[in-house]
């Protein structure tokens, strides 16, 4: 019996549950979305999650979202993808995933609609805000994976590599995506070799990034 039903769209916050669920080995349901039609914003898909955003995952039925909670909740449950309690890793963990999700997403956020932090004529203003956040997120993490470490809290992958991959994979085409930096670079490359995360892209219709080796040429 299937116990996770994933509505997803492609390429959004819901990709990094979608790998990991393969990653699990889980079985599931997926519904993908169209967001340009806003089936997101329809009123039985609100009731499932009344932010109107993607990923909701049911379990045994049961509507949750919010992408990171969804990862960590994942892992313990199925006993993988993070630290023990009391484990030294377990602080690095719990860190990382709370500065993706609480400062490098809300970054991204207003970087693809500046209008909703800063309104109506002051959208570049807002993205430039957001990317000196982004990119500063992108300094932090080259230094922690200068020790060549294969993944972002040491040997073992972890929910934060799902979220971390995600959001490099989001900066793809902005004017310094995150393989300008040379250990995210070389991380990159790594992740995105994948089997499971090559068939998440395969499954949403997905071909940029994982099929050209990373971003387009960056700008300085």
């Amino acid at each position: 019996m299937k116990t996770y039903h994933l509505y997803a769209a492609p390429a959004t916050a819901s990709l990094c549950v979608h790998w990991m669920l393969i990653e699990l080995g889980e079985a599931f349901d997926l519904t993908l979305l169209d967001l340009a039609q806003q089936e997101h914003k329809t009123p039985a898909y609100l009731r499932l999650n009344p932010n109107g955003r993607v990923p909701t995952l049911l379990v045994d039925g049961q509507p949750h979202f919010e992408a990171a909670a969804l990862l960590m909740w994942l892992a313990e449950r199925h006993g993988r993808f993070a630290p023990a309690l009391g484990s030294a890793e377990r602080g690095a963990y719990l860190q990382w995933m709370f500065h993706l999700a609480n400062t490098l997403m809300p970054a991204f956020r207003a970087w693809f609609y500046p209008q909703e932090p800063a309104g109506a004529g002051q959208e570049e203003a807002a993205k430039a805000q957001a990317r000196s956040v982004i990119e500063a997120c992108w300094g932090r993490v080259n230094d922690a994976l200068a020790d060549d470490r294969a993944y972002l809290l040491g040997e073992a992958l972890s929910a934060a590599d799902f979220l971390l991959t995600m959001l490099v994979r989001w900066s793809r085409n902005m004017q310094r995506p995150a393989e300008c930096w040379p250990q995210l670079a070389a991380y990159s490359e790594r992740m995105r070799a994948r089997p499971a995360l090559q068939e998440v892209h395969r499954r949403e219709g997905v071909t940029d990034w994982i099929a050209s080796g990373g971003s387009r040429t960056p700008r300085a």
